[in-house]
């Protein structure tokens, strides 16, 4: 005697009662790039299908996201001014400030994330103040805090910092609170791997570093236990959801968070993920949309409870 388990499969019909994870529009958050000028709408040659959008012309890609039933976005901007310690990161006149408050006015109930680092505001490239050849971190705290405070003040729905600066949360914490900001949640990059799949972004958000590289303040790819103490003080400093990245390689590190901790967890499928398929689907070596719906689910079913990926608006499209 032996178990059918092929009686449960004879179908669609019963495949889809006893499937046990499922996508909808509500697991996605769609990034979004915002650059100074006016009437820029320019594809990302790294990310195709993915543009820059200057404020003027937010209104499409906007447009795009709720037609789509995507609830969420996460924001990334790209200023005219860099400097040494990223001042246009926490200008109130900033790109990523005017960019919130014209989605707020053009979707009032879109939830806006922004991302709080300064890589793509430095003239060096790296996520906080340099000192010698490497990021002081204390210094560096007071600066995203600043961030952070600015794009609260400008509507921000939940503040991302993904700079992986020891102290981070907590000190953010405090100055969202002492500026009236105690509803505002965090996102923490809690788990962010030094890894090559973030190759694409760096094109689309101007945010190479210029000297070294961020091996000093990203986590390491060969650890998972260094995850989860990244992890348990995010926690413990206030974080209300915490986020791996990146997802496809880091499965297990998603696994690991979900069995450990009961806070919302999300996962960052980010820009090399998403290009790999790109290129193989323009070779014909694949398909495209059912590879990136199964990479997709096999994030959520990781323990993901929120994707953040460029395929937002495709798959929601598809899963509905």
């Amino acid at each position: 005697m032996f178990d059918r388990h092929r009686r449960l499969r004879k179908n669609e019909a019963i495949r889809s009662m006893v499937r046990e994870t499922v996508l909808t529009p509500d697991d996605f958050i769609y990034p979004i790039f915002v650059v100074e000028g006016e009437n820029i709408k320019r594809e990302i040659s790294s990310l195709p299908n993915n543009y820059h959008f200057s404020i003027d012309r937010l209104h499409e890609i906007i447009k795009e996201v709720v037609d789509a039933k995507v609830k969420g976005v996460i924001l990334f901007g790209i200023p005219e001014h860099k400097d040494e310690v990223g001042s246009g990161a926490y200008d109130d006149n900033g790109i990523i400030q005017k960019a919130v408050r014209k989605i707020k006015e053009l979707a009032p109930e879109l939830y806006v994330i922004t991302d709080v680092c300064m890589c793509e505001y430095t003239s060096h490239g790296h996520c906080g103040i340099i000192c010698g050849n490497d990021v002081d971190n204390d210094k560096t705290l007071k600066y995203l805090a600043k961030i952070a405070v600015s794009h609260a003040k400008a509507g921000a729905d939940m503040i991302a910092p993904s700079d992986m600066m020891d102290g981070r949360i907590g000190a953010i914490r405090e100055a969202l609170d002492e500026n009236g900001f105690k509803d505002i949640p965090i996102m923490s990059y809690s788990a962010k791997y030094c890894s090559a799949f973030y190759g694409p972004f760096r094109e689309a958000a101007d945010s190479a570093p210029q000297f070294g590289d961020r091996k000093t303040y990203q986590m390491d790819p060969g650890n998972i236990r260094e995850a989860m103490l990244e992890i348990q003080s995010d926690i413990e400093e206030g974080a209300d959801i915490i986020m791996i990245k990146p997802a496809l390689s880091y499965l297990d590190v998603i696994r690991w968070a979900k069995d450990r901790c009961d806070m919302p967890i999300a996962a960052y499928s980010v820009s090399g993920e998403y290009a790999m398929v790109k290129a193989a689907a323009k070779a014909g070596l694949i398909d495209e949309k059912r590879i990136a719906l199964e990479m997709l689910l096999s994030i959520k079913r990781a323990g993901a409870d929120m994707i953040i990926t460029y395929y937002a608006l495709d798959a929601a499209r598809w899963v509905r």
